[in-house]
Parts: structure tokens; C-alpha cells; sequence
């Protein structure tokens, strides 16, 4: 089996956040024909390892896409169909980059589920897995490697009022909803704009209004992308206040950015120069599984698979036949050089 064939069946099985099982199930029977030890974990992560010991990398990946079926084809040297960049693509090069790897150590590929929604597969795996090093399964091209990700806040607020007269002086609960919407704009436009990684953005989800006997609600979800310089507990303190709403935390990850110079990023690198490209490290404006990760295990870590980002969640999904094969001989170089001693064990047992 070939990084192709393993990327189409995955393809095939439709996998929109929350519908995960027949996907999960055939990266099952992919790892399986590959040589690795398998099975899914409690929330629904399909988990493929092989090897044992020091030092223990996992590369995780996720199984799940957006909404929206694509025709599964082959043309001009692409595989078209959802999944392809995000993320199954990243997941079929790992799979195939760990196929008899030299060295000793354990190396561990997670199909994770519910990344585009809640992380719930990642929140699970997190307080569960003690690895030395981890490389995020997300599309950065084959000759780059992503070492920042903004971090998330998504807020629900729901203002509430006595239904009066529109004639009336006071203001409406949608009068108050706006009135704060337009202070939180003023607050982001305020803040140091420099780089996109590196300037606050907001956007509203979704507006609600209703009436109902007596009382009107008007309700706002609204979400923050945040650069390094901020974290999350500082954006919720530095809002502007909203008098008169109650306030739910719907998203919360924090920023993220590696230090360029880790063991996982300079493999990687090493990685891109053996198959003939030139590196190219990157920042990007969303965020992934990484953002909950990192921060618990705090091991050397950096995201790598292929893919063209752009593509992401859109109906010309695909990935190039070659770029995947060449990700593959990356992330083979990457792994052995990891497994060589360039890292440091955490000394704990317990994985994936």
C-alpha cells in the first residue's frame, strides 16, 4: 500500500465532525495492513502505534473535516475530496512515514476526532499521553514547517430587557447588544497592529433576537483570534464591559509559538533539505489541536503534513500525488532523526 491508496480510502469515508466511526475504522485497518498496533480509545480516537520505549513521539493527527460531501477523484496529479489537506492527507503521510522506521523508541499516530468542533478527542488524549516530543498533523505544504498558532475565544452573550414601546427612551436589548459590539470594535482597533499572527481580529458568528411576552433577549457569539502577546484570561479582563448580559466561554485555546530552534522543528527542517526544498517556517491565524497539547506536555513539538492551507473547508480541496509523496520522505527523515538521541526522554511511562 502507497501513501496514495491509504489517503483515497480515508477520503472516501465521509467524516464531518461528530460522524467519525467509518473513517476511524479504516484508518484502523490501514494502520493494521501497515504493521502497526491498533485500537480507539473511549471518545472515538483511532490510535496506531508501533515500537516501545524511549523516546516516544506521537504525531497527532485528526479524522474529522468540516460539513460538506466532495466528489473522491484523481486529475492531472491530484486526489480531489474532503479531507485531502484537512487532515487526512497529514494522516496518510504519517502512517506511511512510520512503515519500519530504524531505531528504537515508540512512535504513535492519533486520528483524533472532533478537532473542527470542541477538541474533544485531543481534550481526552492529553491527560492520558506522556510523550517526548509531537508533531501536529496539519497541512503546511511539504517544504514548510508551522511553529505558531493564534490562539481562540469564542463568547456567547445574551442581553436581556423589558419589552417596550420603540417610541420608548430606553434602549432595547438589541440597542445594548450593538452599543457593545461597536465598543469591542473600538477595543481590537486600539490594540498594536503589526504581522496578522501578531494582531488581535474578531468577527460575530451569529445574531439572535427575540421576543417573548414581556421580556426581549437579544443574543451575540462572537470570536477572538488572539496573537502571542495576549492570552485569554487577559482579553476576557480587557473587554469592554456589557452591562446587562450574561457571558458563556463557548472556545478557549491559547496562542501558540515553538521555539524555531526544537528538536521537532529542526528535524523537520532537516527533513524538507534532504528531499530537495527549501524550508519555510510559518504562523498561522487558526488553531489545532496543538494549542491544547503543547501546553500540557510541554514537549518539543511543530505541526507538518501536506497541503496547500488555503485550501482548507473549501469545495477545491485537494492535494498534489506529489507533494504527498514527497511529505512522506520528510517526515521518514524527521522520525529517524528524532529517534537518533536528539531528544530528551521524560522518563515517565504511559502513552497514548
Amino acid at each position: 500500500m502507497d501513501e496514495v491508496e491509504a489517503l483515497e480510502r480515508l477520503v472516501r469515508r465521509y467524516s464531518p465532525s461528530g460522524r467519525e466511526g467509518l473513517a476511524v475504522r479504516e484508518f484502523v485497518r490501514i494502520a493494521r495492513a501497515l504493521g502497526y498496533a491498533t485500537h480507539t480509545d473511549r471518545v472515538g480516537n483511532g490510535i496506531a502505534r508501533r515500537g516501545r520505549g524511549h523516546p516516544r513521539i506521537v504525531y497527532l493527527g485528526h479524522i474529522d473535516t468540516v460539513e460538506g460531501r466532495l466528489r473522491v477523484r484523481r486529475r492531472g496529479g491530484r486526489l480531489y475530496g474532503r479531507g485531502t489537506v484537512d487532515a487526512k492527507g497529514p494522516l496518510a503521510a504519517a502512517l506511511l512515514a512510520g512503515r519500519d522506521l530504524p531505531g528504537t523508541g515508540e512512535y504513535v499516530v492519533v486520528a483524533a476526532v472532533g478537532e473542527e468542533t470542541d477538541s474533544r478527542g485531543a481534550r481526552y488524549l492529553v491527560r492520558r499521553a506522556r510523550p517526548d516530543a509531537v508533531i501536529g498533523g496539519e497541512p503546511s505544504g511539504w517544504n514548510g514547517v508551522t511553529i505558531g498558532y493564534k490562539g481562540e475565544l469564542r463568547l456567547e452573550l445574551t442581553f436581556r430587557g423589558e419589552r417596550t414601546h420603540l417610541s420608548s427612551p430606553f434602549p432595547t436589548a438589541t440597542d445594548l447588544l450593538v452599543d457593545w459590539l461597536g465598543a469591542v470594535r473600538s477595543f481590537v482597533a486600539a490594540r498594536p497592529k503589526e504581522s496578522p499572527f501578531r494582531s488581535l481580529t474578531t468577527k460575530v458568528v451569529e445574531v439572535v433576537t427575540a421576543r417573548h411576552d414581556g421580556e426581549e433577549t437579544a443574543r451575540v457569539v462572537i470570536d477572538f483570534r488572539l496573537p502571542p502577546s495576549i492570552s485569554t484570561e487577559e482579553l476576557l479582563r480587557s473587554l469592554p464591559p456589557a452591562v446587562g448580559a450574561s457571558l458563556a466561554v463557548r472556545i478557549r485555546d491559547e496562542p501558540l509559538e515553538v521555539d524555531r530552534s526544537n528538536p521537532v522543528v529542526a528535524s523537520l527542517v532537516e527533513g524538507v533539505r534532504a528531499a530537495g526544498g527549501r524550508p519555510t517556517l510559518w504562523h498561522k491565524g487558526g488553531t489545532t489541536d496543538l494549542n491544547l497539547a503543547l501546553p500540557v506536555w510541554r514537549v518539543p513539538g511543530a505541526a507538518y503534513g501536506p497541503g496547500e492551507a488555503h485550501l482548507d473547508h473549501t469545495d477545491q480541496e485537494s492535494v498534489s500525488l506529489e507533494e504527498l509523496a514527497r511529505s512522506v520522505s520528510v517526515l521518514r527523515v524527521a522520525l529517524t532523526r528524532l529517534r537518533s538521541g536528539v531528544l530528551t526522554p521524560r522518563g515517565s511511562d504511559g502513552g497514548a
